[in-house]
């Protein structure tokens, strides 16, 4: 679903299609009058800066390492396989985006002038960053929680974060809607196959 939909979006943005009116209605829902990144929050700021890469693979190593360690220690076969499946998703995600922005050449919002050279901001790397790792540490971690309400609380707290970059990608100005919702569909589909990947591992064990 994720694939198509993604498809679906990334040919709308190369046409330029009707789907692209909903950027300007939402943006300013979402940003206001000013359009302006400096005159944003620091707050606003913050959350945005989640989606760098600084911040957010630390996040998806410290989880690799935790979980391979947990699965070494119980003695499970190929300990290493989950871990590998959302690294796989971690590089490939960025190298996606790279590939699809300069075939569509999004124009940034606003006053946002994009510099020489630059290739576009569909879909949003920032986005793509904070889902692919956030979602993949969470992904790694659910099968280690024996109770329900413990992983329905991180998969919330993964979803809202998410939202939050998305929003504050918005906000400050550094992307239309659609950027980000586009890099949710892509890293949406990789998580999805990295997950079906490791079940099917899991289900070969051996």
């Amino acid at each position: 679903m994720c694939t198509a939909l993604f498809g679906l979006l990334t040919w709308q943005e190369a046409l330029r299609g009707r789907l692209l009116a909903l950027d300007g209605p939402v943006r300013a829902a979402l940003a206001g009058s000013s359009p302006h990144p400096a005159d944003r929050s620091a707050a606003a700021r913050f959350l945005a800066d989640l989606g760098n890469w600084q911040v957010a693979v630390p996040v998806l190593l410290l989880a690799m390492v935790c979980t391979t360690w947990r699965a070494r220690r119980y003695g499970l076969p190929r300990p290493w396989l989950p871990a590998s499946a959302y690294a796989l998703v971690m590089v490939a995600a960025p190298l996606l985006v790279a590939l699809v922005k300069p075939l569509i050449g999004r124009a940034g919002p606003g006053s946002l002038t994009l510099s020489p050279g630059y290739p576009g901001l569909y879909p949003s790397g920032h986005a793509a960053t904070a889902a692919a790792t956030y979602g993949g540490a969470v992904l790694l971690l659910l099968p280690w929680l024996v109770r329900a309400a413990a992983r329905r609380l991180l998969v919330a707290a993964a979803v809202l974060l998410n939202g939050a970059v998305g929003v504050a990608l918005v906000r400050c100005g550094y992307h239309w809607p659609l950027d980000v919702v586009g890099s949710w569909l892509l890293c949406g589909a990789l998580l999805a196959g990295a997950a079906l990947a490791v079940s099917c591992w899991s289900g070969n064990r051996g």
